[in-house]
């Protein structure tokens, strides 16, 4: 997660600033300089763009010099989502959790095919902060999104483990990443799946990194594919 410039981590009452074994706060382009020769892509949780609607595209600017980035910033609208892709995102995660409906979908697709759609779940059900998106069951939302333009999906399932069935059924129609409550343990189970890959989340990685970065040899991740997410939001 990036806040005011600052890489931050899951806190017990919030996200709080990402700290190394000896106490130091982490720079998010020695965090950058760490994963490029492991990681294919970053995928960068925006927090003041999800909290504020002020996305902190400088760093996105500078940060995808360095590697490509997803960015989630909580993108309301097309405008916003093409904001953050002309900053130099690879990619900008429009979610079911933020995004006002269909039709600003289908206005961002017709500006940039650069788009990976999340379908955030809680328990079973996607949970839509618009009406407009209308059902709640997550195979129907992919279908809408799909339909709309998009195909790179992200299924992303909040306080339970991953559905793999419901995986397999999104996968069978487009390239999908899973994320949410994916982990590293989770990766033999991407391939039968047929997801794309999984999103791997920092923060185990925080406590063993040192202030200097090149003071511990990198750290492999597991499937190629998969985008390293600097934490989970």
């Amino acid at each position: 997660m990036l806040k005011r410039g600052q890489v931050y981590r899951p806190g017990p009452q919030g996200p709080v600033v990402a700290r190394s074994a000896s106490g130091g706060p982490f720079d998010p382009f020695d965090v950058v300089d760490r994963l490029t020769p492991d990681h294919p892509l970053l995928y960068v949780v925006d927090l003041d763009g999800i909290e504020r609607q002020d996305p902190q595209l400088d760093y996105v600017q500078e940060l995808s010099r360095d590697i490509p980035l997803w960015v989630d910033s909580g993108v309301r609208t097309a405008d916003q989502a093409i904001d953050v892709l002309v900053a130099g995102a690879h990619r900008v995660v429009l979610s079911s959790a933020y995004l006002q409906g269909p039709k600003q979908l289908a206005r961002a697709w017709r500006l940039s095919p650069e788009i990976v759609f999340e379908i955030e779940l809680e328990g079973s059900k996607v949970s839509p902060v618009h009406a407009d998106w209308g059902s709640q069951d997550a195979v129907e939302l992919a279908r809408t999104v799909r339909a709309a333009g998009p195909d790179h999906l992200i299924l992303s399932p909040r306080e339970r483990d991953p559905d793999w069935t419901l995986v397999r059924t999104i996968s069978a129609a487009g390239p999908t990443w899973v994320d949410g409550s994916f982990t590293a343990v989770d990766a033999p189970r991407l391939a039968p799946s047929g997801a794309r890959g999984g999103i791997y989340h920092l923060d185990d990685l925080f406590d063993r990194w040192e202030d200097d970065p090149a003071s511990v040899p990198p750290t492999p991740h597991g499937t190629p594919p998969a985008p390293a997410r600097d934490d989970e939001n």
